[in-house]
């Protein structure tokens, strides 16, 4: 840990002093009651332990784990029902080894669980015995094939095609991305073939594609979102999610006609040494795989609708973060936060508009209720007329959540801030229950991207979770925008 600063410390405790005096007995605990652990822990799913095996050993437990992303198109949680691609594919195997390898009494059936995992912890973690097979959307690359075996293919022939923005520079062909800034996570099989493609670009005696990773907490369609926003220039994906998500990301250029890959297969990953999952999974594609009737039902079944992105870069919502930008600046450095992290809070809550007004009566850029601002916990009136007074409202009601609910030491200040996002939106007590939730699930109750989060999703559905993740997205746009004009200004 970094040193303490003591006058950080000083406003924490006066900040804490100030809460209780003002709100006492009414001020919600930071523990949960006896009734709501309980309801918390009936919601308990047991984790196995760390195991490798092939498939008899499967066979005996009658279970197989399935490593899975969160994502809207693969596999989500919305108040305990579970939805997307990769589960439909799931839950068609679990009914298939029910049929295909039944136990003798019929009293045992077999179960898949889905264990949602971050996208670059899919192979670290199936390797080490976490999971059984790993999924969702994974291309079959010779640096995966180093480490695991796949499944024979659901879908081949896949393009992995370039997708612009309504702000992009034209790309009337590959060699057009010379120089062209593209984002994908370091991860992805999209990377790997970028590279590749720098390697012939330079051969051609072509600049290389500037290549921009993703933060491993987007996944593809977050990226197409900030796409679609202006937010980031151009990413690559597979076809068919860029033709699932356009109808609602309306302003995607696909650019079809020249794939940066044209041959990518789709598989499950497996461990090596596997052979005999290996040979049940190649009959359980041959029946399930794009082309069969359950295949081609999926193909078009999941768009979730979500908040929309707005985009918060361009030239008149700038100009906006401009006037304001000093403001948070002013505030966050009272508080402790990073200012653009509240800038993008600010942004999700109001597009950074001072004159916004909810219907239930919350107003201004930080979207607070007057009598939360005028409790003298807060104690700043004038928010609906001043966006400084305002910010400073929202800077201070943020402290002081994170002050009462989330002073755990083991917490990184990310995930303090989108923690504090969680209770700002679902409230305090909600993010006691998600944290307990995660950690009986297993999961790091002290960071939020793939494991707190799930639990939120499961308590209180999908808004907190796309509440904190476009808020996130926000944040990083905001820095790619700033370090650019920073890089700009040295060159100057």
């Amino acid at each position: 840990m970094g040193r303490v600063n003591p006058l950080r410390l000083l406003l924490g405790l006066v900040l804490c002093l100030q809460l209780a005096v003002a709100w006492g007995e009414d001020l919600p605990s930071a523990e949960l009651s006896a009734a709501e652990e309980a309801e918390v822990d009936a919601m308990v799913l047991p984790v196995p332990d760390a195991w490798t095996g092939d498939f008899e050993g499967m066979r005996e437990r009658r279970l197989v784990r399935l490593l899975v992303p969160y994502s809207k198109t693969f596999f989500a949680v919305d108040r305990g029902r579970q939805l997307g691609i990769t589960y439909e594919i799931g839950k068609a195997f679990e009914d298939w080894l029910n049929r295909s390898y039944p136990h003798p009494s019929k009293s045992l059936r077999w179960r898949v669980m889905f264990i949602p995992v971050a996208r670059d912890e899919l192979i670290p973690k199936l390797v080490a015995g976490v999971g059984d097979i790993s999924a969702g959307g994974l291309a079959i690359t010779h640096r995966r094939e180093a480490q695991v075996d796949f499944s024979e293919p659901f879908a081949s022939g896949i393009h992995e095609v370039l997708v612009t923005g309504p702000r992009s520079v034209p790309i009337a062909r590959l060699e057009d991305l010379s120089g062209v800034e593209v984002m994908v996570r370091a991860s992805s099989s999209y990377y790997e073939h970028l590279i590749q493609l720098n390697e012939r670009f330079r051969e051609q005696g072509l600049a290389p594609i500037t290549l921009k990773p993703a933060d491993e907490n987007l996944e593809s369609e977050d990226l197409l979102e900030m796409v679609n926003a202006g937010l980031v220039n151009a990413t690559v994906v597979d076809r068919y999610l860029a033709l699932t998500w356009q109808p609602m990301l309306e302003d995607l250029v696909i650019h079809e006609d020249y794939p940066v890959r044209d041959d990518t297969s789709i598989a499950w990953a497996i461990r090596k040494d596997s052979p005999q999952f290996k040979a049940v999974l190649a009959r359980f594609a041959k029946a399930h795989k794009l082309g069969t009737a359950f295949g081609n039902t999926l193909r078009n079944k999941y768009v979730k609708n979500s908040k929309a992105l707005y985009n918060a870069t361009d030239e008149e919502e700038l100009k906006r973060f401009a006037q304001l930008v000093a403001l948070f600046e002013k505030h966050a450095g009272t508080y402790d936060f990073d200012y653009l992290m509240l800038m993008a809070q600010g942004y999700q809550e109001s597009q950074l508009d001072q004159s916004a007004r909810s219907h239930r009566g919350a107003v201004g850029v930080m979207q607070l209720l007057p009598s939360t601002a005028a409790d003298p916990a807060v104690g700043i009136e004038g928010i609906d007329k001043s966006a400084d007074r305002n910010v400073e409202a929202g800077s201070k009601y943020m402290r002081l959540l994170a002050d009462k609910y989330l002073a755990d030491p083991a917490l990184t200040p990310l995930n303090r801030t989108l923690m504090t996002f969680a209770a700002y939106n679902a409230g305090p007590g909600n993010l006691r229950k998600f944290r307990r939730l995660a950690e009986k699930s297993g999961l790091d109750k002290n960071v939020w991207f793939g494991n707190v989060e799930h639990a939120a999703a499961r308590i209180v559905g999908r808004e907190t979770v796309d509440y904190v993740g476009n808020i996130y997205k926000y944040y990083v746009a905001y820095k790619l925008a700033r370090d650019k004009q920073m890089a700009k200004d040295r060159k100057s």
